[in-house]
């Protein structure tokens, strides 16, 4: 939800805007701490933290299997050299110490607009007033690491540190939980699925089930990386496991219903209802009740970060006097809640056009916390939730109908500087799509004369580390951190200029939050120009360059449409709406304005198209659902990848063609 957003919505008093989460209520705001001095104490070897967990697994008598299984859903083994999750966990076992990375200073983006909450202009959300709570306030699943402490005798640093050292935490908490259900150490992984269960941190029994279903779904297929740090680590595969899951009924936890909750029934759901109410002066909260996908359609999914703790983000969607979201997803176990129906338009995404065609999903965490991680869990659970949603409404998996807040067009010239840029540049799209079984892969065999004219970006995550400032603080450099994106130049040099976007008021930076010069994993350009290891695209009406050897490519070779200015004309103008021309209003709906973004689509660039659709504004300006109203025009846009945001070109002023011609 990074800075807040701004889109017009004229019908509407002005109200905090749906930009960070910034309230009291939001209790349990982290700071991801730099790196530690000794975090430094990395294995030497590439197969030392396979031997950590072969040695804790002894140590503890936990089966090796279930201990790297369970390391595996919560950080895929990679240890972040000592620096916590999003909700405060560390090393490869994900042991949690929320007290420890609780902030000292505020994680939320004033921004630099104002904006209503459906989308339009309004005042900035207020900066939060971050409190630490006390250690009997705090959540056992966000404490486990001081836990491991005790039965370990190790010092809570080393945990947080010393990779081997919190692989045997995890070890010790898991033969905690096996003794407490009383089961005995048994060398059977099928007889730990309680105990793995117990270890999720979830106190109900359909997410930790969910969760435990995960880790032996794991065990059944196998896997192996090399991790963050450079350790090879393999799990063989077990595919004839069957866990003792009657284990589940000896836990204690409490029954949660699904009732009410449109989620697949493979992740853990349930339905906290946002309020549709009535209050003020006339206003209302904090959704719109609508009839979709037939009045209109959905479009979008549109993946944000929450910025702040899950307590707080719960307390903010059942306030009607804020922002609304579809889903929330939980960091530590991948539980889910919904909060408004999928038929019904929530205000998440600073663009009412948007709004109106999407479905919104917080992710727990926080964009700018230095060395902030996602945990495979949530990951995991996010992938499946959206492939049900994608399955059920007809959306394409492909990064212009899947997008970051950060993709999120301004709907207005104005509005362009002050739009969000979650979940940033740390969220890792390529696992993303993989697990959303859509792998972003070369379309083109990108041999001379034949390369189909676009590239995809696909940078190796854990190797692409370009260089960030304004994590902890304004202008400080970020700690190197594997991410999604990669830079754009003027030229093929390093050494030269970013690229520029007119849109933000001001000259590029390497910023956290500056997407002036950035593209991301998926996203597809038309290739401009060619310089040895380095390749050109179209984007934001400039001929942009990135580093792309051919040993370590950060693109693939992809073929598709595209589109260019009809003939006759220079040049053609970019919207952040898709809205109809004047004369498809009826009677009683204003005449929203097709206001054009401060860029041009100039005659020789080609942009890749997403999809062709119609000028649609669906007007829902009053509590009482009687007058809402879609307005359909004859207009046609297509919908473009522009810059780093996706915008909207009419298709009368364009030419479609294919990218190779």
């Amino acid at each position: 939800m990074r800075r807040p957003a701004t889109s017009p919505g004229p019908y509407r008093r002005t109200r905090r805007a749906a930009g960070a989460l910034a309230s009291a209520a939001l209790v349990l705001p982290l700071l991801g701490a730099a790196r530690p001095a000794e975090a430094d104490a990395t294995p030497r070897s590439a197969d030392s933290l396979q031997r950590a967990f072969a040695a804790a697994a002894v140590r503890y008598h936990v089966p090796q299997s279930v201990l790297l299984g369970v390391s595996y859903l919560q950080s895929r083994w990679d240890a972040h050299a000592g620096a916590p999750s999003v909700t405060g966990g560390y090393g490869p076992m994900h042991l949690t110490d929320v007290r420890t990375a609780l902030a000292t200073a505020p994680r939320h983006s004033t921004g630099t607009g104002t904006s209503n909450p459906r989308g339009g202009s309004a005042r900035t959300a207020p900066a939060p007033r971050v409190r630490a709570p006390s250690n009997e306030r705090v959540p056992a699943r966000l404490k486990t690491l001081p836990r491991a402490a005790k039965l370990t005798g190790l010092d809570a640093g080393r945990l947080r540190a010393d990779p081997a050292a919190n692989i045997a935490g995890g070890a010790a908490l898991l033969a905690d939980a096996q003794r407490r259900l009383g089961e005995p150490l048994s060398a059977d992984p099928a007889a730990w699925y309680g105990a793995v269960a117990r270890f999720s941190g979830a106190d109900d029994t359909a997410t930790a089930a969910a969760y435990a279903n995960d880790v032996y779904g794991v065990l059944r297929s196998g896997e192996r990386r090399t991790t963050d740090a450079g350790q090879r680590v393999a799990l063989a595969a077990q595919p004839g496991l069957a866990p003792r899951t009657a284990q589940l009924r000896g836990t204690g936890l409490r029954q949660v219903s699904r009732a009410g909750a449109e989620c697949p029934s493979t992740v853990s759901c349930e339905w906290i209802p946002a309020p549709y109410e009535q209050f003020g002066d006339n206003d209302y909260g904090n959704h719109d009740v609508a009839d979709r996908p037939a009045s209109p359609d959905i479009d979008y999914l549109v993946v944000h970060d929450t910025e702040g703790g899950w307590d707080g983000v719960l307390t903010m969607i059942q306030d009607p006097t804020y922002v609304s979201w579809n889903y929330s997803l939980r960091a530590t176990d991948g539980h889910v809640a919904q909060h408004v129906k999928a038929k019904d338009v929530a205000w998440h995404s600073g663009n009412w056009y948007v709004n109106s065609k999407s479905i919104g999903l917080e992710h727990e965490g926080f964009l700018a916390a230095p060395d902030s991680w996602y945990t495979e869990a949530m990951y995991r659970s996010s992938a499946r939730l959206v492939k049900y949603l994608a399955d059920k409404y007809d959306i394409p998996l492909d990064r212009q109908h899947v997008l970051g807040h950060d993709n999120v067009p301004g709907p207005t010239a104005a509005s362009v500087s002050g739009m969000h840029t979650d979940p940033g540049p740390f969220w890792d799209w390529r696992h993303y799509f993989e697990l959303l079984e859509a792998p972003f892969t070369a379309t083109a065999d990108g041999s001379a004369g034949s390369s189909g004219g676009l590239v995809t970006i696909r940078p190796d995550y854990a190797a692409n580390r370009p260089v960030y400032t304004d994590c902890a603080a304004r202008s400080q450099t970020c700690a190197a951190h594997g991410s999604s994106a990669v830079r754009l130049y003027s030229d093929h040099d390093e050494n030269s200029a970013l690229i520029n976007d007119v849109g933000q008021g001001s000259g590029p930076t390497k910023g956290l939050n500056d997407t002036s010069s950035r593209v991301s994993t998926g996203q597809q350009y038309a290739v401009a120009d060619r310089w040895g290891d380095w390749t050109a695209i179209w984007y934001l009406g400039q001929k942009a360059w990135f580093e792309n050897p051919a040993a370590r490519p950060t693109a693939v070779p992809a073929a598709g449409q595209v589109v260019t200015p009809r003939d006759g004309v220079t040049s053609v103008p970019l919207y952040g709406r898709a809205y109809p021309e004047a004369s498809a209003y009826p009677a009683g709906v204003p005449v929203q304005p097709v206001s054009a973004l401060p860029y041009k689509l100039p005659k020789g660039q080609r942009y890749v198209v997403g999809g062709k659709v119609p000028g649609e504004y669906y007007y829902a300006a009053t509590f009482s659902t009687g007058s809402h109203r879609l307005v359909v025009g004859r207009e046609q846009y297509y919908e473009i990848q522009y810059g780093h945001r996706v915008a909207f070109v009419r298709a009368s002023d364009v030419k479609l063609m294919p990218s190779d011609s």
